[in-house]
């Protein structure tokens, strides 16, 4: 006799369900196996710190050699006093005074009239600008005293042409500018107190030289009396480069 099959007991008829069933768990536990995580558990000790106990550093104890004090003062002792008796006369010595009382009389009288006061004329300098009559230059004699200081200063003029010269350590060197010259006419007519200004001590020299050369003028008067005049005039060193 041949057995017949239950069709609610086949087995195979389910198997695709099955089978995908089993494929998600082992998907599942895959999946758990991969996130599972695991840590290190180290064995953490916990000490106390004890923050009230203190140490103190030892300081070393230094010796240093003082020099002993110095010894007490001598003691000074008090000399005996003897008492002699005079046996001898001393003779006092009289000391004359040699100052003049009020008692003595002054025999020289000096009057006021026989003192004599000597009046020292003080030189004035005035500047050429504000002199009443300038310096009279060589050759400007005679001339009205509006012309007299157009000539003195034409004068001064042609003098320092005449005698420039151009020092030759200035032009090697290349050296050139202004100088500015500043000297005295005294009440006798003299030049003196030549003083100058410029950029270097050659041309200062020269221009020095040239003044120095001027002649003897004719002193300039203030209120009728001769007194010194200041005067200033500029010298230009320049040469042409080529």
């Amino acid at each position: 006799m041949k057995a017949k099959k239950n069709p609610k007991l086949e087995i195979s008829r389910n198997s695709s369900i099955y089978f995908a069933i089993g494929l998600n768990i082992m998907l599942l536990f895959s999946w758990q196996a991969l996130e599972y995580k695991t840590y290190e558990k180290d064995d953490v000790i916990v000490d106390l710190l004890d923050v009230e106990t203190q140490f103190e550093e030892e300081i070393p104890v230094v010796t240093i050699n003082t020099p002993p004090p110095p010894p007490p003062p001598p003691v000074v002792t008090q000399e005996s006093i003897q008492i002699v008796e005079d046996t001898e006369e001393i003779e006092e010595t009289v000391f004359e005074s040699t100052e003049s009382s009020q008692e003595d009389a002054i025999r020289d009288v000096v009057e006021v009239s026989d003192i004599s006061v000597e009046e020292v004329e003080e030189e004035v300098e005035v500047a050429f600008a504000l002199i009443e009559n300038v310096p009279v230059f060589p050759g400007c004699e005679g001339l009205p005293k509006k012309r007299m200081k157009a000539c003195f200063q034409q004068k001064i003029q042609e003098h320092v042409v005449e005698n420039f010269k151009y020092p030759e350590e200035a032009l090697d060197m290349g050296i050139q500018g202004r100088v500015s010259v500043v000297f005295i006419i005294d009440s006798k007519g003299h030049i003196t107190g030549v003083r100058s200004r410029g950029p270097d001590r050659l041309l200062e020299a020269e221009a020095e030289r040239i003044i120095n050369l001027l002649p003897r003028m004719k002193p300039g008067t203030q209120r009728g009396k001769p007194v010194k005049v200041a005067y200033s005039v500029p010298i230009f060193f320049k040469y042409n480069e080529g």
